[in-house]
């Protein structure tokens, strides 16, 4: 384990935001992290996992501790059922193939989000009707004050929609360490109803689709509307879809009878970001270096030397523009960073 100083975080984040990293260790064992904390010099260091899902708007002036932790192995199965636990410094995606690849169903919809398994319960990622908390079972977590590893369940993570307890009331006291799923052998429920899964499976003449014909399938669809960071930085959806209550929505349907909508419950409406942002004029836009994505508003993109606060101030024009135009406030999903 070697502190290096000075170090660009532009390899380490999806926006390709090149900011500088004063001290910086990547960590391979829970030893190494529990030594590392222990470490006076370096108060309150800043925990990187894929970099996935944050905008890093200046410097860090601290110790950056990457999370490298590797490794996935079967906790128990019956024959229908398995519990696998991940390490959280395996890549999203790749776990979600390795899962598909032995035949275990659950996460298929979730096929190529960016980022580490680690940080997948933060925010309670999810895709295409369906969530992380679907096939959480718990994770353990090293609490940043004591060094002792607690265990949480779905119950305590008290997950909602792109967020938990790791992003609300306990934000910043721990660091994942790994995550355990439960995910069917045999039976799969299979969500196709969802976004654009059942066209694209009809064109791909699929009929009776296993999970990887779906998981195919969202890769199609994501790849259409999302650019690859390794080519063009982002961080995928920047922006949350609003949930908005029964008599706001009520007030904005009937000035805008043609906005696509979702019901979430019998007081809540949700309205999709991306429509919101295209219908005021920003999708496809170009700020210098910044801007959003021709595909999809929902997107702001690096063109290659946007700096943090470049990106950041374009999503506030964004914001206040919706704002203006609808009365409907949307917010970040991805992490503000300092």
């Amino acid at each position: 384990m070697e502190i290096l100083e000075n170090i660009s975080l532009k390899p380490y984040n999806t926006f390709g935001i090149d900011a500088v990293a004063r001290f910086f260790v990547s960590i391979k064992s829970i030893n190494q992290l529990k030594e590392v904390l222990a470490m006076p010099k370096f108060e309150s260091p800043f925990i990187l996992g894929g970099g996935s899902n944050m905008l890093l708007k200046d410097n860090i002036d601290t110790l950056v501790i990457h999370i490298d932790l590797k490794g996935i192995e079967v906790v128990s199965e019956t024959d229908e059922t398995i519990l696998i636990k991940s390490m959280a410094g395996e890549n999203w995606h790749e776990f979600v193939l390795y899962c598909i690849e032995n035949n275990y169903g659950g996460l298929e919809n979730m096929s190529l989000i960016p980022g580490n398994v680690g940080t997948s319960p933060i925010q309670n990622i999810g895709a295409y009707g369906v969530e992380l908390k679907d096939t959480f079972v718990e994770c353990s977590a090293l609490e940043i004050a004591t060094g002792n590893i607690i265990i949480f369940t779905k119950e305590e993570c008290n997950f909602g929609y792109r967020t938990s307890i790791f992003k609300t009331s306990r934000k910043g006291e721990f660091i994942i360490t790994d995550v355990t799923f439960k995910l069917s052998k045999i039976n799969h429920t299979l969500r196709t109803s969802y976004g654009a899964i059942k066209n694209q499976l009809a064109t791909n003449n699929i009929k009776q689709p296993s999970i990887k014909d779906v998981s195919d399938a969202v890769i199609t669809i994501r790849q259409s509307k999302l650019p690859d960071p390794k080519v063009l930085g982002n961080s995928g959806s920047f922006f949350k879809n609003p949930i908005v209550s029964k008599a706001i929505f009520e007030v904005f349907h009937t000035k805008f009878p043609d906005a696509p909508f979702y019901i979430v419950s019998e007081t809540e409406y949700k309205i999709p970001a991306g429509w919101l942002i295209e219908q005021v004029g920003f999708k496809g836009k170009r700020f210098e270096d910044a801007g959003v994505h021709k595909n999809q508003a929902l997107v702001l993109v690096n063109y290659g030397n946007a700096t943090g606060d470049q990106i950041w101030q374009l999503a506030l024009k964004i914001q206040a523009k919706v704002l203006a135009n609808f009365g409907i406030e949307i917010t970040p999903e991805v992490n503000i960073v300092p």
